[in-house]
């Protein structure tokens, strides 16, 4: 176990009856989604697609509330548990680098409100944040900070 362990550390985190049952269960990623929470912090579960013992992930679901993200395209579960568990990190890891994109990219064109509930919530929070250190830093390059905190203000309303 302590093999898997440094191959996957995230299962350093995980009892070793759950990861007995983790790594007993491997071949079929169905049963690893009760685990998720236990491996992940805040997913609850990836949406499965497809017949048999190897599905393909489509997304996740967090557990804090509900949000949903779709991958761009599907990741088949193929390989050992630790590998394709990593292969899921990955795959977020792109899925939510490309929403950040796009929603950079629209975020100055539409409306905050709509903009804000556009992404998941974890995309607007950076993205916001990118957005405030940019506006903090131009204001005060031209030595402006009272502008700044009007400005901020504004966005609040």
């Amino acid at each position: 176990m302590d093999g898997k362990r440094r191959a996957f550390p995230r299962f350093y985190f995980v009892s070793t009856t759950d990861l007995l049952d983790i790594l007993s269960n491997g071949n079929n990623p169905t049963k690893v989604m009760t685990h998720m929470p236990k491996i992940f912090q805040a997913i609850n579960t990836l949406y499965l697609k497809g017949d048999g013992d190897r599905p393909a992930a489509t997304g996740f679901e967090s557990c804090v509330g509900k949000e949903d993200v779709e991958f761009e395209t599907p990741l088949k579960l193929v390989g050992k548990v630790e590998s394709y568990l990593a292969d899921v990190i990955e795959k977020m890891r792109s899925t939510l680098r490309s929403i950040a994109g796009k929603s950079n990219k629209v975020k100055e064109s539409m409306e905050r409100k709509d903009w804000l509930v556009m992404d998941p919530s974890q995309i607007t929070l950076l993205m916001s944040l990118i957005s405030w250190v940019r506006t903090v830093e131009t204001h005060m390059k031209a030595n402006s900070l009272a502008k700044c905190l009007e400005a901020q203000k504004e966005m609040l309303v």
